[in-house]
């Protein structure tokens, strides 16, 4: 069964083409991808994000669970903070990557929509030892998310002045229209911005008022093609393609999330100390296509006649007109200017490699 979001009748009849997303029905543009990624970039820009799952957990062990669970040190936390970090299984393979919130009531996780799922399934025998209950609150709330330079001012006109004081990968709860309203100051565009969690049932009032609130400066609802187009400028990772249970955080390039320094022994914390110890021999890098065409996923990265690497995400970039890439590559070729080939489709494509990000905003 496909699920849907609060906001899915407003998608369909505003525009939105649907299509099934990790079982939900999601837009994916409306006006155009295009658009859509050049108002983030310039304005600002509303995604329905509700399909991410929110989990939530309560009782006197709740935070000592979680410190099993998950690479976040959550005794360096302070009410309020937002980290970024793991799940692992024992050989240090991501399950996924989540948002650790330190809410006021109790600590919650972002997940993603596909993961879910997997994840209850793996934490519910875990959580028999813990005097901890774990909430499914996935599909009793909403989620939005605005993004773009002119975020903060849409967010102020409907929560007030409190919003501009969000530090950073900080939250709060707020109200908005006398509505309470869990906010938090993340992203996954490269752009500032917030995301608002509310009851299902005032979700569309609020996605409205968001649209009603920008409408001056240009805001544009958004569909999951350009999050992805964005998401790959700013070169953070997508679960199932740069992320998955066969690759570490730290091939990843990913070790700020990780604390190996905190007390807990996380699962798969043994096999990242080992991991920790030797090179990396196949690092995530960027890639820069000299012709316009793309390289797609599992699009083979060649030097002569040897496969050293493979592309993970491609796109065209609608902020610098040209094809990039993210892709693994064996450590000798993962130097920035080195001169490769992809292979699209039996064509090769000559491409340099880059550092990450492609893209990063001026403040």
């Amino acid at each position: 069964m496909t699920l849907a979001t609060p906001l899915c009748d407003w998608h369909s009849t505003h525009g939105g083409r649907m299509v099934d997303f990790a079982g939900w029905n999601m837009p994916v543009q409306y006006k155009g991808i295009v658009d859509e990624h050049n108002a983030v970039r310039t304005a600002a820009g509303l995604f329905d994000i509700s399909h991410m799952g929110r989990l939530r957990f309560t009782g006197p062990d709740a935070r000592e669970f979680l410190d099993e669970v998950q690479t976040v040190d959550l005794s360096k936390l302070k009410t309020g903070q937002i980290r970024y970090g793991f799940m692992l299984n024992e050989s240090g393979g991501i399950l996924d990557d989540i948002l650790v919130y330190d809410w006021p009531d109790a600590p919650q996780l972002v997940v993603n929509a596909s993961n879910r799922e997997k994840l209850l399934a793996w934490m519910t025998p875990l959580a028999t030892r813990y005097a901890v209950s774990i909430e499914d609150l996935t599909l009793t709330r909403a989620m939005l998310a605005v993004q773009g330079p002119q975020a903060i001012d849409i967010a102020a006109k409907l929560l007030g002045d409190e919003v501009r004081q969000l530090k950073y990968y900080t939250g709060k709860p707020m109200t908005s229209s006398n509505e309470p309203v869990l906010v938090s100051r993340t992203g996954y565009t490269g752009e500032d911005g917030v995301e608002l969690i509310i009851d299902s049932g005032s979700a569309v009032a609020l996605w409205q008022a968001v649209l009603a609130a920008g409408e001056s400066v240009g805001i544009h609802p958004c569909g999951l093609g350009c999050r992805d187009t964005l998401r790959l400028e700013a070169a953070m990772p997508l679960y199932g393609h740069e992320l998955s249970e066969e690759i570490d955080p730290l091939t990843a390039g990913l070790s700020f999330a990780i604390k190996l320094s905190k007390p807990a022994n996380f699962i798969g914390k043994t096999a990242l100390e080992k991991i920790a110890t030797g090179p990396i021999p196949r690092p995530r890098v960027g890639l820069a296509l000299d012709g316009k065409r793309i390289a797609r996923e599992k699009t083979p990265v060649v030097s002569g006649e040897n496969i050293i690497g493979e592309v993970t995400s491609g796109t065209f970039s609608p902020t610098f007109q040209k094809s990039i890439a993210m892709a693994y590559l064996d450590a000798t070729f993962a130097e920035p200017g080195t001169r490769l080939e992809v292979d699209i489709r039996g064509k090769r494509e000559s491409a340099t490699v880059v550092p990450l990000p492609f893209y990063k905003r001026n403040s």
